[in-house]
C-alpha cells in the first residue's frame, strides 16, 4: 500500500492565504482519515477530492481547526447516504469543547427537528483508537490550556503535533519508530505555539531531520524557516509515508 501525507492547509489563524492547518492521511491516493475540519481546509478538501470527508480526527476547537463544522453538518444531514455516517474521532475533553463550540445553538435548523449531532457519529477517543482497522495513538500537546488540545500518531508512519508548544517528552515516546514529524512551527514562539528558537533548543538534529513544519505566519515566513534547514510545507503539498506498523484488527 502507498501512504502520503497532504497538507490542506499550512498557515496560522491570520495567514489565511496559506489554508487551514489541516491534513489527510491517504491510502493508495485516496483520503483515509482527515485532520480537522477548518474553513479553508474544508473548500481544499472538497476541491481535491470533489467530495466532503467521510472520518475526521479533531486536535482541538479553535476556529482555524473547526470552523468548516456548519457547512460540513449541512453536507451530510440533507444527504441520506451521508447522514449520521461521517466519524468523527474526538478527545474526551474536547468533545464539550467542540459542542460548545459548534453545536450548541438553539435550533440548529430553523425548521426544528435536527440536533447537530444527528449528522455525525461521534467516537470518543482516549489514549487510542481504531479507524479502518488500524490502531491509532493520541497525545496531549501543550496549547494553550491543558487537555485542550492533542496530536495524532500513526506508529512507523506519521505524527502530527496539532499546535503545541515544544513537546520533546511526548515525542520521546510518540515519534520513537522512524515516523515522519508534522510540527507546529512559527517564525517566532508565544504561549501557545512553537517559534523555530524553540524547536532548535528544544529537539535535536536528527528529530529535526524527521519533521515537516507547518502552521506559519506568511510565505516569507516559510522561506525565513527553510533557510534555518528546516523541512517546511506548502499548501497541497503531499509527503511519502512509511508503511504504518501500528496494530490491526484481525
Amino acid at each position: 500500500m502507498r501512504w502520503q501525507l497532504r497538507f490542506l492547509g499550512v498557515g496560522s489563524a491570520a495567514a489565511v492565504e496559506l489554508g487551514s492547518p489541516m491534513a489527510v492521511i491517504e491510502r493508495d491516493g485516496a483520503p483515509w482519515l482527515t485532520i480537522d475540519c477548518g474553513g479553508e481546509g474544508l473548500t481544499a478538501y472538497r476541491a481535491t477530492y470533489g467530495a466532503m470527508p467521510d472520518a475526521l480526527f479533531i486536535t482541538h476547537v479553535h476556529l482555524d481547526h473547526v470552523a468548516g463544522f456548519e457547512r460540513l453538518f449541512v453536507d451530510a444531514f440533507f444527504n441520506p447516504a451521508r447522514r449520521g455516517r461521517i466519524r468523527l474521532y474526538v478527545p474526551a475533553t474536547v468533545v464539550p469543547l467542540l459542542h460548545r463550540r459548534v453545536a450548541d445553538y438553539p435550533n440548529v435548523l430553523a425548521e426544528g427537528g435536527a440536533n447537530f449531532w444527528d449528522a455525525f457519529q461521534l467516537v470518543v477517543v482516549g489514549e487510542a483508537f481504531w479507524h479502518d482497522g488500524i490502531r491509532l495513538e493520541v497525545f496531549e500537546a501543550r496549547h494553550h490550556w491543558p487537555q485542550t488540545a492533542y496530536g495524532l500518531r500513526l506508529a512507523g508512519s506519521v505524527v502530527w503535533t496539532g499546535d503545541t508548544r515544544p513537546i520533546p517528552e511526548q515525542l520521546a515516546r510518540f515519534a520513537a519508530a522512524g515516523e515522519l514529524i508534522a510540527h507546529d512551527c512559527g517564525l517566532h514562539g508565544n504561549p501557545s505555539h512553537t517559534g523555530v528558537d524553540d524547536l532548535e533548543r528544544e529537539y535535536d538534529a536528527a528529530l529535526r531531520a524527521r519533521m515537516v513544519v507547518y502552521h506559519y505566519g506568511s510565505v516569507a515566513d516559510g522561506q525565513a524557516l527553510r533557510a534555518r534547514g528546516l523541512q517546511v510545507a506548502q499548501l497541497g503539498q503531499l509527503w511519502p509515508l512509511a508503511e504504518p506498523t501500528a496494530a490491526r484488527a484481525g
